[in-house]
Order: structure tokens, then sequence, then C-alpha cells
């Protein structure tokens, strides 16, 4: 059975190492790489935002309210609460003519440590706006609002903008959705337990629509083309898949997730990847996400080295002393 691990190396010991789950594929069913996990059931968390949100451009809301591609970006985002973040939500929301109190998703500061410190020092708190799920929660309301759905409790199981996006789960992971792998979200959205296997299925489907070879393709095309156009809204300045789009030349669609999951799909070569850290530390991920792509040549030499300027290696002490380096193994 093969194995990716990140390590972290202090002076000449290993000090720390990080187990990944992992599925490279290809969209015809061949696989690339595989450390026999497909039957493990993960949750995706916020890495499928990209499913989450059709539902969204099914009904029709982003002309309904004419949003722009900026915001059709931030509703599949994990944004970190930067300055043309909340600019853009702030604007979505007067769009819609709702309150911040309506968006379910609770408070917290913002992901981005200046934005953070910024917001501190001006004395003012952060609110549901700054929350990094704020964008599919607007996206979640604004279809509501369309639909003549309640908005009262649209983060129900129940609620009919949820059953919606369950049928858009079954539809591309080929797979029923069953209430025991149901959870809540640290967003307080529903959140699905999916295998690796049909998480793999997904991508494969995600890749065909966008190819106009399966259901949705127009809306796939709209929210992929969006946030490839403008991908510091899908996460941030200092993002993994934010700067792997850019470094891709727009190749790679991407998004991570909550407790170490990241998803790919490379739409020339038309290949998927899962990625599932076991122990969700995310540190583990930019190095084995650069190793995955060399290995199986998944980007092309000028894209792998500014990959590779990205990605330090390198770990530092609070005196910029070089202290240790993290790298990741394929066995």
């Amino acid at each position: 059975m093969s194995k990716l691990t990140t390590i972290i190396s202090r002076g000449n010991l290993l000090e720390s190492s990080h187990e990944i789950k992992c599925l490279l594929g290809y969209v015809n069913g061949e696989i690339i790489f595989s450390t026999s996990n497909e039957h493990d059931l993960i949750y995706p968390r916020s890495s499928i935002k990209v499913f989450q949100g059709i539902p969204f451009f099914t009904s029709k809301a982003v002309e309904f309210y004419d949003l722009n591609k900026k915001q059709i970006a931030l509703s599949c985002s994990s944004h970190c609460g930067e300055d043309f973040h909340v600019n853009e939500l702030k604007n979505w929301l007067k769009k819609i003519n709702l309150k911040v109190s309506d968006l379910k998703c609770g408070i917290h500061n913002p992901i981005h440590q200046k934005s953070s410190d910024k917001l501190y020092l001006s004395g003012k708190k952060p609110n549901q706006i700054h929350n990094n799920c704020a964008g599919k929660h607007l996206a979640m309301l604004t279809s509501c609002i369309v639909n003549n759905f309640p908005i009262k409790n649209y983060v129900d199981f129940n609620h009919p903008h949820q059953i919606n996006i369950r049928k858009v789960f079954s539809k591309f992971t080929e797979n029923n959705i069953s209430k025991k792998n149901y959870g809540i979200d640290g967003c307080s959205a529903p959140q699905y337990a999916f295998t690796i296997e049909h998480l793999g299925k997904a991508l494969s489907n995600l890749l065909n629509s966008y190819h106009g070879i399966f259901e949705y393709s127009e809306n796939i095309q709209l929210i992929i083309n969006a946030v490839l156009n403008n991908p510091k809204f899908i996460g941030g300045s200092n993002n993994l898949d934010s700067n792997l789009i850019k470094i891709s030349n727009k190749n790679i669609f991407c998004k991570g997730g909550a407790e170490g999951v990241f998803l790919f799909i490379h739409l020339k070569k038309r290949v998927f990847g899962i990625l599932k850290v076991k122990d969700g530390n995310e540190r583990a991920l930019p190095s084995a996400v650069y190793t995955l792509f060399k290995k199986f040549k998944i980007i092309n030499k000028e894209e792998l080295n500014n990959f590779n300027l990205w990605n330090n290696t390198s770990l530092y002490n609070h005196a910029k002393i070089k202290v240790g380096s993290i790298k990741t193994i394929i066995e």
C-alpha cells in the first residue's frame, strides 16, 4: 500500500509527521496514485462548496440581482476577511435587502491576520460578514428569496434549499445521501460524509460538466471561470487554493476544507485529486500537493518552480534563524 506523509524535521531528527489519505485519477477512471483509502468516509468540509452553490445558480438569483463575478466566486469561497472580500459581501447584502444578522454562519475574526488587526485597531467588532463562509450563506439566502423559500431556517436539514443541495450531491457523487452521514459544519450548514471514491466520482463529473458532457454545465462553467479569473476571492492573498490557481495559469480549480482537506481538478489534463490529512493539520498540505504535482507531472516545470517559490519548505524561528524543514515523502 502506498503512503503519503508530510514530515517536519528539526536539526537532524524527525519531530512530527502527518499521514495523508490520497486519491489521484483521470476522468476516465484510471488511477494515478492511491493510498488505498477509497472506501474511507470523510467530511470534505468547505472543499465541496462548488457543489453546494449549484442550486443558487439554477435559481437564476445571479441574474435577478445582477451579481458580479467576484460575488459569484465568493459564493463558493472560504474567504479570509480581507477588505476586498468584505466590501463585495457588503454590497451583495445590500442588493438582497437583508440584515447581517440574517446569516446563520456565526461570527469570528478575519482569518487574514493583518485584516483582523486592522479591524481591532479601528475599534470595530467582527460580524457575520467576516465569517469565512459568509459567501456561501449569502448564496443560500439569495436563492431562498428568489425561490420564495423561508429564510429563517435556511440551514435546517429539511429546508427545501438543503434538499436541493442534497440532490446535487447525489447526482455528482452517483450515490444516495444518508442522514446517518450527516453532520453540522462549523458555519451551521449541513455537512455530509462521503467516501473518497464517491468524491472522486464527483470531481470527475465536475470536470465533465465543465467540458459540457454532464449536467449543470452552464452553471459550472460560470462559477469555475469566475473563480479562475478572481482567485483571491475563493480564499485570500496567502491561501493555497488561491495561489495554486494563479500559479497553474488557471488550469487548476481547487478548494481547501477544514481539518486538512484539499480537492482539485486540472481542467486541461482532466485529472482530479483528493487529499485528507489524517490528523487534520493543514500545514501538511502545501508540501504534499507540491510533491504529488512534481512526481506525477500535474503541472509544468515553470509552474512547479513558481509553486516551489511560494511554498517555503524551510522553518524559521522568531529570530529568523532556520531551525528545520517540512517535506513530503511518497512510499
